[in-house]
């Protein structure tokens, strides 16, 4: 066969990820506190980006300065090519014909302006830098406060004042950089022995030091011997305690028999034992804050009418408030005179049009799909968790006319605020259970409910084993396998039947006992 070289003509279609479509996406998925972080970027690398100031007694405007900038956010980011010569800069109308393009499947410009709806305002506090002086910006309050002390500081302080030998306070330091955040030593001594050139005995004997401060506890390598530490101090770590210490897996078992066998007590006895393990810490190390912790802050706020209806709302006071400064833009413009100036001054421009654009798409989306999860949820906001529907993301997005994709990103890492709590957004979404009568399906989260409902309510002599609790709940009508109540039961952490009833016969026992 011959070759030979021909034109063809050929028809496709094909979805281009460009810049502007990854980062609305990337920026749909992001929590308040990474958006936040990630607006910062921005505004310290883009001059054209301008945060919109709230003022200490009113609501937030534009400052002064710029009243264009005012004019471009209301107009949503009108942008305009008219300062640049060239093709540097791209025409208004190609500009937002390619943002339609890009975004349509994403962020659908059909979005009706809702209630509550907007791209937040972020109050600045500013700190005078004397009693009523003029105003620092680079005052920082928080660098006055003091830090938290650390597990590892507490120890070192201890350390330094009860050894003085220079090589067994190096040996402690050691120690205490190997014990974790719990108060356990997590490193192997041996070796800590043979890379500082020291015999074992002499990093036991620093150990056993570190073991003697407080909290008491600390330094222990397993369960055992932490409690033993803290029994010790008491001075209540006898031989019959100390054979306890030594089968706490039949404790965790309530196997009670077997251990008043092993430690030649009576019932009596040993309930007075296992009072005082219970009294102890298992994690002494806890009691000393381990990082910064942040607190849950809900992104969409879900409120009771006066009519019965649900009000929806973001909240906007942890959302980043920026605009495009045109009037920055255009004192600069008329100052360019290279290409590359020129290049420059127009990435600037687009970037910032696609941020904002993007921040209020996202805050629109966000409010869309939340609305559908409160309408879809609506009997779970007003009786509980029992009545929560099953939900998946293709429910939610034919709804709301966008892809499952889209609703997946929103509810990622976002939190609502409702009668029932502040919960995730995916928390809403679960599967379905049937229902034994042929009526309408029960949510997993429901059934999950229903069955520690029935184990919270049992007693002692009357444990529910997991046939047990599938026949009741077929009797409210939930159609569910053995294997399935078993599943939702360890994953909710409850112990099995002959668990439950050996756990609950010890409490009877300690409390005819006391």
């Amino acid at each position: 066969m011959a070759l030979s070289a021909r034109l063809e003509f050929r028809q496709s279609q094909s979805l281009v990820m460009t810049p502007q479509l990854m980062q609305a996406i990337k920026l749909l998925q992001l929590s308040n506190l990474e958006l936040t972080a990630y607006v910062e970027a921005e505004l310290e690398r883009n001059p054209l980006l301008e945060r919109v100031a709230e003022p200490e007694g009113g609501a937030a405007e534009p400052e002064p300065e710029a009243p264009a900038a005012a004019a471009a956010e209301e107009r949503e980011i009108p942008v305009s090519g008219d300062f640049l010569d060239g093709d540097a800069e791209p025409s208004r109308a190609k500009m937002e014909n390619q943002l339609d393009t890009d975004l349509g499947n994403v962020f659908p410009d059909d979005v009706p302006a809702e209630r509550g709806v907007g791209t937040g305002t972020s109050s600045a506090v500013e700190w005078g830098s004397g009693g009523g002086g003029e105003r620092g910006e680079d005052y920082n309050p928080e660098a006055f406060l003091a830090s938290e002390s650390t597990l590892a500081d507490h120890l070192e302080a201890q350390l330094s004042l009860a050894e003085t030998d220079p090589v067994r306070r190096i040996i402690g330091l050691n120690l205490i950089g190997m014990i974790d955040e719990t108060g356990y030593l997590v490193g192997d001594t041996a070796a800590l022995a043979e890379q500082m050139k020291v015999s074992p005995k002499e990093v036991e004997s620093v150990l056993r030091l570190i073991q003697t401060f407080e909290p008491t506890g600390v330094g222990a390598r397993t369960l055992s011997e932490c409690l033993a530490l803290q029994l010790r101090e008491r001075n209540r770590c006898d031989p019959a305690m100390e054979a306890l210490l030594a089968n706490l897996e039949l404790l965790a078992r309530h196997d009670r028999n077997a251990l008043r066998r092993i430690c030649g007590v009576d019932a009596e006895d040993l309930a007075e034992m296992i009072g005082e393990i219970r009294a102890l810490d298992p994690k002494p190390g806890l009691i000393f804050g381990s990082g910064v912790l942040h607190p849950l802050v809900p992104d969409v706020f879900v409120k009771e009418a006066s009519d019965g209806s649900w009000l929806v709302e973001l909240n906007s006071d942890t959302l980043p408030r920026v605009l495009v400064n045109q009037t920055y833009h255009a004192s600069v413009a008329k100052a360019v005179r290279s290409s590359e100036e020129k290049t420059f001054l127009a990435d600037c421009l687009q970037s910032a049009g696609w941020l904002t654009r993007s921040l209020d798409q996202r805050a629109r989306t966000i409010l869309k799909v939340a609305s559908e999860i409160v309408r879809q949820q609506d009997a779970f906001l007003v009786h509980g968790v029992r009545h929560l529907r099953p939900l998946n993301l293709r429910t939610v997005a034919d709804a709301i006319g966008m892809h499952e994709s889209t609703v997946s990103r929103v509810t990622s890492n976002k939190y609502i605020s409702t009668p029932r709590g502040v919960l995730e957004l995916k928390f809403f979404f679960s599967s379905s259970i049937n229902a034994s009568g042929g009526g309408e399906a029960h949510s997993a989260e429901a059934v999950r409910h229903r069955i520690k409902s029935l184990i919270d309510a049992e007693n002692a002599s009357d444990v529910l084993s997991d046939d047990t609790l599938v026949q009741k709940l077929k009797t409210d009508g939930i159609d569910i396998a053995r294997r399935t109540v078993a599943k939702y039961r360890e994953s909710m952490n409850i112990a099995s039947s002959v668990q439950r009833r050996r756990e609950k016969q010890a409490q009877r026992e300690e409390a005819s006992y006391s």
